[in-house]
């Protein structure tokens, strides 16, 4: 019996939540028989060691906006013996807290962790890789860059023995949407961004996205996971999308050009966040929401691949391949 904590219970933990038993029947044919046994949030948990009835969980976090105990996380983890623990609080990428002390007090228990969170990985992966390997414990974290994108296990699986010379790609879909938009419809940044915040498609604040800190920091997951380099965040220089103008597409599309926020580590390289030229036909040349990743490499030459990069449900997919990467029989 798999025993599961769930650390995180907005948007994402419940999507967890929501697959775990929609797709229930599936699943244990996968990995066996499983149970979340605790589910946190920021104030509050529920814990049973029997198995926590998830359809009740999902109803009284909706209706009252906290579970049913005042346990903190870090007590749960003290006090809860669970085989994997999902990591799903709120990114912070200059301190990974608190999801970096939880999933490092999980690691050192030897439980397994599986994390959308990129705060963590950000700020200490290497030393999180150190305490998998002294405790005999695994990190998946296919949902921290991309969403539903198989990204980082098809590379280590699928193009294992290549040497890969770069990766480059569009890793956030607000940006995405933005200049997508105002190329296709000549219209300001402002303009755009503000339609994007009536959608949801961007926050309230949607620095994070149009300055590029969220592309940077998917960069730094994929260079150090897939590249073994050891870069931080301060090292990609970056530069966001808040100065495109509409006569800056106007000018490209005359030379069959598009303007996309383009992430990019070459071998021995810096790694960069930046608008670029990209030619019309160029598999990055992608619209919407959409992200897309191109990875060259000495063996397989070029593998692309494009999805859908956000979603609660998308990164609950990448969530689920992770858990059935740990336990597939």
């Amino acid at each position: 019996m798999i025993k599961i904590a769930i650390f995180g219970f907005g948007a994402v933990g419940q999507g967890v939540a929501e697959v775990l038993m929609r797709k229930k029947r599936l699943l244990e044919k996968l990995i066996g028989d499983y149970k979340v046994i605790a589910i946190t949030d920021s104030k509050s948990s529920i814990i049973n060691e029997n198995g926590i009835d998830l359809s009740e969980a999902l109803k009284v976090k909706r209706e009252k906006g906290m579970l049913k105990s005042d346990k903190k996380t870090l007590d749960v983890i003290d006090s809860c013996e669970f085989n994997v623990a999902i990591e799903v609080t709120p990114t912070n990428i200059e301190t990974g807290e608190p999801g970096l002390t939880y999933i490092k007090k999980s690691l050192k228990k030897g439980a397994n962790v599986i994390t959308s969170n990129k705060g963590p990985l950000v700020v200490a992966y290497k030393e999180l890789m150190r305490i998998c390997e002294k405790h005999n414990a695994k990190l998946l974290f296919e949902a921290t860059v991309g969403g539903a994108m198989p990204i980082i296990k098809m590379v280590k699986r699928d193009l294992a023995g290549n040497e890969i010379y770069s990766i480059k790609g569009i890793l956030n879909g607000t940006c995405n949407y933005i200049l997508s938009r105002m190329e296709r419809e000549k219209l300001t940044y402002e303009h755009v961004l503000t339609e994007a915040q009536e959608l949801k498609i961007a926050e309230k604040d949607p620095s994070y996205d149009v300055l590029g800190i969220d592309s940077a920091a998917k960069l730094v997951i994929l260079a150090n996971a897939l590249m073994n380099v050891n870069i931080k965040f301060k090292d990609v220089k970056r530069v966001g999308i808040t100065e495109i103008t509409p006569e800056a597409f106007e000018v490209a599309l005359e030379k069959n050009y598009t303007i996309r926020l383009i992430s990019e580590i070459e071998k021995n390289g810096k790694p960069k966040v930046s608008p670029r030229l990209i030619p019309l036909n160029h598999p990055l040349a992608i619209s919407g929401t959409l992200n897309a990743i191109l990875i060259q490499t000495d063996l397989a030459k070029e593998t692309y691949i494009i999805g859908r990069g956000a979603g609660k449900t998308e990164t609950a997919s990448a969530i689920i391949s992770d858990l059935v990467e740990l336990y597939g029989k």
